[in-house]
């Protein structure tokens, strides 16, 4: 059984090129999934592994989804 923060990561991961985070609980462990199966290289729908970018604010994830669009 997964827990929402893992729902909703597994959905970011599949459906997404650029994912910007801003670990804050109790948010956080979504960010540390998307980051750890980027790093071990697991792909989304399109075959590429997504960007995982650590952002220093809320509006800063929010400007750097917003810019990727």
């Amino acid at each position: 059984m997964m827990d929402g923060n893992e729902a909703v990561a597994h959905i970011a991961h599949l459906l997404n090129e650029v994912i910007a985070i801003y670990p804050i609980t109790p948010a956080s462990p979504m960010g540390e999934h998307a980051d750890s199966w980027s790093a071990e290289g697991v792909t989304n729908l399109w075959g590429s592994v997504p960007d995982v970018i650590e952002m220093q604010s809320e509006a800063g994830a929010a400007g750097a989804l917003h810019g990727a669009l």
